[in-house]
């Protein structure tokens, strides 16, 4: 792979991370810019490094793949908590599975569907996330209206 392919890949991963942890940082909530860029970034290089044995015997260059879902996996799990009947960190968890799927389409070189997934994951974030918080003061008031 040629230097500039490469640094394009990773540099498009990490921005897609940033991007994707935008929201994630200015809502408060764990997991922000770093992280999510952080995880682009390493899941771009590591189906980038797996790439440069393509056509190798006895190399099947798509293991690699599944264990980035298996070792994100346990990064999400971290981010999960429960408060006695709540559960916490599941849209994080979410998020960071999401910005490894980016790091992956960076490092295949499959940009317009980077950019398609990057808009999609903020959208859904900021657009349920907004939803979300109004059914939760909806619901909070009705609460306190039947404790009255």
């Amino acid at each position: 792979m040629e230097l500039a392919e490469f640094s394009i890949s990773i540099g498009l991963a990490a921005i897609a991370g940033l991007f994707i942890g935008i929201e994630r940082e200015i809502t408060g909530k764990s997991a922000g810019l770093k992280t999510n860029a952080l995880v682009a970034l390493g899941a771009c290089v590591f189906i980038l490094l797996s790439l440069q044995f393509k056509g190798d015997e006895f190399v099947d260059i798509t293991r690699v793949m599944g264990q980035v879902v298996t070792g994100i996996g346990f990064i999400g799990a971290g981010t999960i908590l429960q408060h006695g009947k709540n559960v916490k960190g599941l849209t994080t968890a979410a998020t960071i599975w999401c910005s490894a799927g980016a790091g992956g389409l960076a490092a295949l070189q499959m940009y317009a569907e980077l950019l398609i997934v990057c808009l999609t994951i903020v959208a859904i974030n900021l657009l349920f996330g907004f939803i979300e918080r109004k059914l939760l003061a909806k619901n909070k008031k009705n609460h306190e209206e039947n404790q009255n």
